[in-house]
């Protein structure tokens, strides 16, 4: 592999320190956050409407392609700003009010999120594989009264409409239980100008629901400076590379990329939408992963970027089969560990393209850790190092800060971290450090160079092909069931999506309960992707620790042992 391909470390660091003194756009100064000084980037706009703005300029580029549309940066603005200004005088959205977004991948996700942004509204992104319940708890909590909706999604919602107060918006569909059609709201609009709104970097910009411990999903509250922060990181790194590689950037000549995940995720909004709104960089929507279309995508739209969870990134070598993606440079990965020996797989069979990944959270706007290019390659079982300029990682145990090589706590400071837990307090005080740090719940450690590695997590979650999974909120539909009188939810190791569901129950006294019977009770409330896959009928009541708390290490080592009673 060439040098210009493969810099070295020496090279990147002084690629990154040439544009911090040269290039004005990523100059770091200092701010005051609730309280506490951080590095930011002071020529970045106050907000993302001025982000918008400069994506905006790209004018009749082609921007994204959904089947068979071709959006242009022009024809999305305007679209976002028609739908911004409806919203206003339509609606009486205003800045600071909650506006939801319950769909599947559509180009109107991005005009919808756009527009309530632009208003200085805050855009609550739902997760599409909710049900009923699931939609009920995070429309209450948030308090959203208007919500953008496609047909599934108007199924689960519509029944709600009278009791939260919803208005609802039907995206791509006719409208049914009262709800606006959006092209309606649309073709009403008195204007395409952006709306002349105020916000400020500290203002709200989003909430997004992030599956923890406790059961019920937590809402992560996000402020435009923050989102700016984690954007201007990944632009940062990008030229850094770009320079030290003569000129060649990881975006490729023509950059495009495939997003075959979903928007509600910071990953699929931030990461690839975001990015390439500023970018310039093209974008093909899947409604759903497929990775046979993938490929077609790829070769159809010439596309040479992808980023994805793990398993599907692991499924595109099996789709591709003999077909080659020549314009393929970087194979991205987040959302969870990629196993090693996929790192390289992945360079077996795309010679051209380079593999990299990232570590980051809800909570960080998905900023945190990058590793690409010949670090990837020699340290396959790492995320990375801290993203540079205005990210900060360390490790702490129980007795302080951790040596290199020593395992604990990750966590993280950052102009880009979270504000706090939507309604709730305490949450966010164990979270967040009085000087800053976001105690991030996972375990890991870094080496002499600064490397991070996740070998662990503190907090009860599976992480399923990239979707956090609360234990306990597994565990409580369980419970629901009058037959079951115990129940413990855990991960079970697999190679395609990282981590799937496991379940161990124990049936009241004189119950009888077929496995399958109970897993089927639990898909009629949880979103698929929580239902358990694995499930183990205990022959006893489960063993707990002195605590009275189950012991859960020796129940899921003891039923990984053992074939389950039930699998998919």
């Amino acid at each position: 592999m060439s040098q210009t391909a493969y810099p070295t470390t020496e090279q990147i660091a002084a690629s990154a320190f040439k544009l911090l003194v040269e290039n004005p756009l990523f100059k770091v100064g200092e701010a005051t956050i609730r309280g506490n000084v951080y590095r930011v980037f002071d020529n970045a706009p106050p907000s993302l409407a001025g982000a918008f703005l400069h994506g905006a300029s790209y004018g009749d580029k082609e921007f994204l392609y959904y089947e068979g549309e071709v959006w242009t940066h022009q024809k999305l603005w305007s679209e976002a700003c028609r739908l911004a200004n409806a919203l206003s005088a339509g609606l009486g959205v205003k800045k600071g009010d909650k506006v939801a977004i319950a769909m599947r991948n559509y180009p109107e996700w991005c005009a919808a999120y756009m527009a309530i942004i632009s208003l200085g509204a805050i855009a609550v992104p739902l997760n599409a594989w909710w049900k009923g319940e699931e939609l009920r708890y995070a429309l209450k909590d948030c308090g959203a009264r208007v919500v953008f909706v496609d047909d599934k999604r108007l199924e689960y919602i519509g029944p709600l409409k009278d009791d939260l107060g919803l208005t609802l918006i039907s995206v791509r569909h006719d409208a049914g239980g009262g709800a606006h059609l959006y092209s309606d709201l649309l073709s009403r609009s008195h204007s395409d100008a952006p709306p002349a709104i105020e916000i400020g970097p500290e203002d709200d910009f989003a909430i997004y629901y992030t599956s923890g411990s406790t059961g019920n999903p937590k809402g992560v509250i996000l402020t435009h400076r923050s989102v700016l922060s984690a954007l201007f990181s990944w632009m940062f790194i990008a030229m850094a590379l770009k320079d030290a590689r003569g000129g060649v950037s990881i975006f490729g000549d023509d950059p495009g990329i495939l997003l075959g995940i979903p928007l509600f995720h910071v990953t699929g909004s931030h990461a690839i939408f975001l990015l390439s709104w500023i970018a310039g960089r093209r974008m093909a929507v899947m409604y759903r992963w497929d990775a046979k279309r993938a490929v077609e995508l790829i070769n159809e739209h010439r596309l040479t970027n992808f980023v994805g969870v793990p398993s599907q990134s692991f499924e595109l070598i099996d789709a591709a089969g003999p077909t080659p993606m020549p314009t393929l440079v970087d194979i991205g990965s987040g959302g969870a560990k990629r196993p090693a020996e996929q790192v390289k797989k992945l360079k077996q069979k795309f010679a051209k393209a380079n593999p990299s990944s990232g570590y980051g959270l809800t909570e960080t706007n998905a900023a945190g850790c990058v590793i690409s290019l010949a670090d990837y390659q020699k340290r396959p079982d790492s995320t990375g190092r801290a993203l540079p300029p205005v990210t900060d990682i360390k490790i702490v145990g129980d007795d302080g800060d951790c040596a290199a090589g020593e395992v604990g706590e990750v966590w993280i400071r950052s102009a880009a971290n979270f504000r706090g837990y939507l309604n709730l307090p305490d949450d966010t005080a164990r979270a967040i450090t009085p000087d800053g740090w976001f105690r991030t719940g996972d375990v890991g450690r870094l080496d002499e160079e600064g490397f991070l590695y996740i070998v662990d997590r503190i907090k009860d979650l599976i992480i399923r092909g990239g979707e956090n999974i609360s234990c306990l909120e597994v565990e409580a539909r369980a419970y629901q069931h009058p037959a079951v009188a115990q129940a413990l939810a855990f991960s079970v190791p697999d190679e395609t999506l990282g981590e799937r569901v496991g379940l161990v129950f124990y049936p009241k006294e004189g119950a009888r309960l077929d496995p399958k019977e109970l897993r089927d009770f639990m898909s009629s409330e949880l979103a698929g992707f929580k239902v358990p896959e694995r499930i183990w009928l205990s022959p006893g009541p489960l063993p707990k620790l002195g605590t009275e708390k189950f012991d859960k290490q020796t129940i899921r080592r003891i039923a990984l042992q053992n074939t389950p009673s039930w699998s998919a």
